[in-house]
Parts: structure tokens; C-alpha cells; sequence
């Protein structure tokens, strides 16, 4: 089933079972990729709208992360569980030591690589993991590898 299709499918179901929270959330997502689909006149390609779930996603890990230094857990908490929600419609995550394993194959296929090399390196790594890794946790991984080299 189409990420498109599973969203709907969920927000009708979510609208039966009255879950206030995914129902929040899945029409914040709906409308995003509808708005997006305005924008560009024509149809959502699979990887646009894992982008525009990837977006929606990233606001919510900075809302909490700001909602945390002013002391709103309540506020938090919400775009945790919407977090969550939204988290179930991206293609899973790699871990860490899949990342470390992979970044070193692509340093070792690459051949001589240094500090300067990273935007190279990084632009490589980005296309081999789109939408399978976290950027901030390739970066982190990169530089660290980078360094030690």
C-alpha cells in the first residue's frame, strides 16, 4: 500500500475509533502533501511525500527539543506522541553501527580522503542513505571518522 493510501486509510480509522491524537496529526501530515501537491500542479512522486513526512518529523523533534528548554513537558509530550505517529510512515531508520559500517565502506570505495573531503563524502553518503538515516547522525559519524583518519 502507497504512503498516500496508508495515511488515509489510518485517518479513517482514527476518525471511527475518535483518537484525537493520530487524527491531529495524520490531517497536519494530509495537509502538508496536499499543499504540496498544489504547489507543484500535478501528482507526488513516493520520495516527495516520505520528504514532506521526513519535514513534518523534524519540526516536531525541534518543538520538543525548544518546548524542553522552556519547561513545557506538556507541550512536549504532545509533539512526542505526534512524533511517534508520524514515525510510522517513514522507511525504518539505520542504526548507528550500520551507519559506522557503511560510512567506512564508502571512505575505503572512495580511496584517499581527508578533513577536506567531507562535503564530497557526505554528498555520497546522503544519496546512498536518503531517507534511511538521520543527517545530524551522518554528519556526527563522518566527522568522527574523518578526524581519526
Amino acid at each position: 500500500m502507497e504512503t498516500i493510501d496508508r495515511i488515509e486509510s489510518d485517518l479513517k480509522e482514527a476518525i471511527k475509533q475518535k483518537n484525537e491524537d493520530v487524527l491531529r496529526t495524520l490531517r497536519m501530515v494530509k495537509s502538508d502533501i496536499m499543499y504540496e501537491k498544489a504547489r507543484i500542479s500535478g501528482d507526488l512522486t513516493t520520495d516527495t511525500i516520505i520528504e514532506i513526512i521526513k519535514r513534518a518529523a523534524k519540526k516536531r523533534k525541534e518543538s520538543i527539543e525548544e518546548f524542553t528548554k522552556a519547561g513545557r513537558g506538556d507541550l512536549a509530550a504532545r509533539e512526542s506522541v505526534e512524533l511517534e505517529i508520524i514515525g510510522r510512515y517513514l522507511p525504518p531508520q539505520l542504526g548507528e553501527e550500520e551507519l559506522a559500517r557503511m560510512i567506512d565502506e564508502k571512505i575505503a570505495e572512495m580511496g584517499t580522503v581527508s578533513k577536506k573531503d567531507f562535503g564530497r563524502v557526505m554528498g555520497a553518503l546522503m544519496k546512498e542513505f536518503k531517507g534511511r538515516a538521520d543527517g545530524a547522525l551522518v554528519k556526527e559519524i563522518l566527522t568522527r571518522k574523518l578526524e581519526n583518519l
